[in-house]
């Protein structure tokens, strides 16, 4: 029974396979091909719909079809994650079609073929800050649409990647130990970013680089500093009252105090 379902299926497919060959290879009925394609759009068959699209969308040009042929057809690259076909190919449909009412869904997909596109955070960001870019134009041009609050949501996400690199660049500095380079660079960050998902742990690895400055001080500063530290982290606590550092942060003070007594 099994071998005999396998088989039905393996027939079945092959006719499909057959069909749609056929159909691709035709050089004459355009109106069977549209039809196929818009079939094969329907089904969630993308690669197929996308093959045939791009060989009658010419012949539409200029027609009423060729505005929904051409959506379809950059929406095909981005159901097959080619991202980036997708994205110009919704450019492309923007600047064909700027009073389509699917302009709305174009400049939306723009800008989430390039979120797509936004590699992690340790890669190059161009992709990132272009998704960013056309996003927000769109939020800017319409205000009230139902993807609005995604494309917030979007650029929340890329924003958050931004920030990431930066703060796991400035993190570097503590880790290979330049303790000096590395507070500057945290203060630039929590001062570029102050609004930042990380700026917690970018107070904590600054306030790290701090202790490991006052431990190592030469005998003349090393009060002051520690001093200095158990004032930092006053005002650290006042900002991060339940901070996950906490036992962390006090077991380093208590060491360096005992180094002062």
């Amino acid at each position: 029974m099994i071998r005999l379902l396998g088989i039905l299926i393996l027939f079945i497919f092959t006719i499909s396979c057959n069909d749609y060959q056929k159909i691709l290879n035709s050089t004459e009925n355009e109106v069977d091909k549209y039809t196929a394609a818009e079939k094969y759009y329907n089904n969630g068959e993308f690669r197929r719909a996308s093959a045939l699209l791009e060989q009658i969308m010419p012949s539409y040009s200029g027609k009423p079809q060729g505005e929904r042929l051409r959506f379809f057809f950059a929406n095909t690259y981005f159901e097959t994650k080619s991202y980036y076909l997708a994205a110009i190919q919704f450019e492309n449909f923007i600047k064909s079609y700027p009073n389509s009412q699917r302009i709305i869904d174009a400049y939306f997909m723009e800008g989430k073929s390039y979120f797509m596109l936004s590699p992690i955070f340790s890669l190059d960001q161009d992709d990132t800050n272009t998704a960013i870019e056309k996003l927000q134009i769109f939020i800017n041009r319409y205000p009230n649409s139902e993807f609005t609050t995604e494309a917030i949501e979007l650029i929340e996400q890329l924003q958050n990647k931004l920030e990431k690199k930066e703060f796991e660049i400035s993190k570097q500095y503590y880790t290979i130990r330049d303790y000096n380079s590395a507070i500057r660079s945290l203060d630039n960050f929590v001062a570029d970013y102050p609004g930042t998902i990380f700026r917690e742990e970018a107070l904590y690895y600054r306030w790290m680089s701090t202790y490991e400055i006052a431990i190592n001080s030469i005998e003349s500063k090393i009060i002051e500093r520690v001093t200095e530290l158990e004032r930092s982290l006053v005002n650290f606590l006042r900002y991060y009252p339940e901070t996950i550092f906490i036992e962390d942060l006090s077991n380093k003070l208590n060491n360096a105090k005992k180094i002062i007594n």
